[in-house]
């Protein structure tokens, strides 16, 4: 999932990005897709709001910033330092950045981890109300964080 969203190089080949059939540089694929992973970091000195807004910079989100707080349920931590946050609350941070960012592609690794029943729940609630017409790919190897998908492509099925 790093290697495609661009984080890191890959160990072999080569990685090359387009959209309607033009090449882009990787720079400016970067701003066409968003990524949510437990393994990714987040500005804990900031308030949730003011990370949001400090996203904004970077890509626009589909939705206003209140709008989207209140989507995960983190409507009562608005203004605490998000080093103060449960693992599952930095995850619900996580998964609106990637997924309410204005973006064509969603790459989603493990994205339920550290989530309770309710995170799950509204994971699911997400992908079917803001993920339509987006290019959703899922890095798991749990069937209810992938069971919406369409398409399965198996690694064990590539390994020689």
């Amino acid at each position: 999932m790093q290697v495609i969203a661009g984080a890191i190089t890959p160990s072999e080949g080569t990685i090359s990005y387009s959209a309607q059939e033009k090449e882009l540089e990787a720079d400016q694929a970067y701003r066409r897709l968003s990524i949510a992973a437990p393994y990714l970091e987040v500005i804990e000195e900031m308030t949730l709001i003011e990370f949001l807004h400090f996203h904004l910079t970077f890509k626009p989100l589909r939705l206003p910033v209140e709008q989207v707080v209140t989507l995960v349920g983190l409507d009562g931590a608005t203004g605490k330092q998000i080093r103060y946050f449960s693992s599952g609350m930095k995850q619900r941070v996580k998964l609106a950045q990637a997924i309410f960012s204005n973006t064509d592609t969603l790459l989603l690794d493990e994205p339920c981890t550290n989530l309770d029943e309710q995170g799950i729940t509204m994971f699911h609630r997400l992908v079917e109300e803001y993920c339509q017409h987006r290019l959703v790919i899922v890095s798991s190897n749990d069937p209810q964080e992938y069971g919406f998908c369409r398409e399965v492509v198996e690694m064990k099925d590539f390994k020689s």
